[in-house]
């Protein structure tokens, strides 16, 4: 098998040296990443007067020009208005990550914090991812996404519980303390030893097995006719294992700081746009999208509008690292998303120490 990483999947080292990208030379590279820098700190137009002035290489406007239009002409630059300033395209912002990037580095104040914050005891994994999410948005300013993917492991414990007449909920403990509901529909009349008859069954049957196994064996002996269930439990046990089927067992994205999203947003289409996001994020086809990115790839991976296949023509950028466990096992995704100015020196150390944390922790 190929494994070779994507091509927009950067293995993150910090203060790792950078390369010149192919078909540019020092002018010309020195004149990209000047642009991107002060675009990521201002968000305006970058001219040519400006630039001589930043630049320390003494080149003077009219040489500088030339150069933006050559770089303009090559795509990587775009004229926002009639101005004589320029900004990055996506593929100038692509051109510069991959090679002119120079990372920052966690200090060691900041690596303590962010063990400090999600190691407390005495959390639910949920509460540990949510704190993760909401830490990579404050460090960032930007949304901080943290997915879970379903859960493999070990049931600890199953219960059905009434509720009103034809309808029952289906408790699922997971032996790392995770609780999962869901709603079944049981037949009128149903008496509650039915249900109990049902939760004892299964119960009886788990010794550490993964919801899988358990499924696996409980159709085994249903089908060899070995089960003690009368008919009405036996369909019990089958409507609760199958509420889990196909879909798996959990799967959670959190998102927090959607409102750092809406700092840089004029235009109602840019708006329209990230509403549209919003709502992705919220349907279960974007989370399986994020697992699928994060286990592609073996360090951070940075994609820049319409990269992903998640935001269309947004204007955003996504930074996303998998975390991975002790035994190299996928446990979760940790990101950000943001504009497309988002400083990505800063940010892609932050996302992939916080993933490195939160592999550890959930492994």
């Amino acid at each position: 098998m190929d494994q070779s990483p994507p091509r927009n999947t950067r293995s993150f080292q910090s203060g790792a040296p950078t390369k010149m990208p192919p078909g540019l030379d020092a002018r010309s590279a020195a004149v990209l990443r000047e642009i991107v820098e002060q675009y990521v700190e201002t968000g305006e137009p970058v001219g040519s007067r400006t630039l001589s002035r930043l630049l320390p290489m003494g080149l003077s406007p009219a040489t500088i020009r030339n150069v933006m239009a050559d770089l303009t002409d090559a795509g990587l630059l775009f004229a926002p208005h009639i101005s004589a300033g320029r900004l990055p395209t996506d593929r100038g912002l692509r051109l510069f990550v991959d090679g002119l990037l120079h990372f920052g580095e966690l200090s060691d104040e900041e690596r303590e914090r962010i063990e400090a914050v999600l190691a407390q005891s005495g959390r639910s994994v949920q509460d540990t991812l949510t704190e993760a999410s909401t830490l990579l948005s404050g460090l960032s300013s930007a949304a901080g996404i943290v997915l879970a993917p379903k859960s493999e492991g070990a049931v600890k414990h199953i219960e059905f519980v009434p509720l009103s007449s034809g309808r029952a909920l289906v408790v699922l403990v997971s032996a790392d303390g995770q609780v999962e509901n869901r709603v079944i529909e049981t037949p009128v009349g149903l008496p509650p030893s039915a249900l109990q008859e049902a939760s004892n069954y299964l119960n009886a049957q788990l010794s550490g097995l993964s919801l899988a196994d358990l499924r696996q064996r409980v159709a085994a002996d249903m089908k060899a006719d070995r089960s003690a269930l009368d008919s009405i439990a036996a369909g019990i046990v089958e409507a609760g294992l199958a509420t889990w089927s196909g879909e798996g067992r959990g799967g959670s994205l959190i998102v927090r700081g959607q409102g750092r999203l809406l700092a840089d947003i004029d235009q109602v289409e840019k708006l329209a746009s990230l509403q549209q996001l919003f709502e992705r994020l919220e349907a279960q086809e974007t989370m399986l999208k994020l697992l699928e990115l994060a286990e592609r790839s073996d360090g951070v991976r940075i994609f820049i509008g319409a990269e992903s296949g998640l935001f269309g023509a947004s204007g955003m950028s996504m930074v996303v690292a998998p975390a991975r466990n002790r035994n190299d096992r996928i446990v979760g995704a940790i990101g950000v998303i943001g504009p497309t100015r988002i400083n990505y020196g800063k940010i892609i150390p932050v996302v992939d120490y916080t993933a490195r944390v939160i592999g550890r922790l959930l492994g």
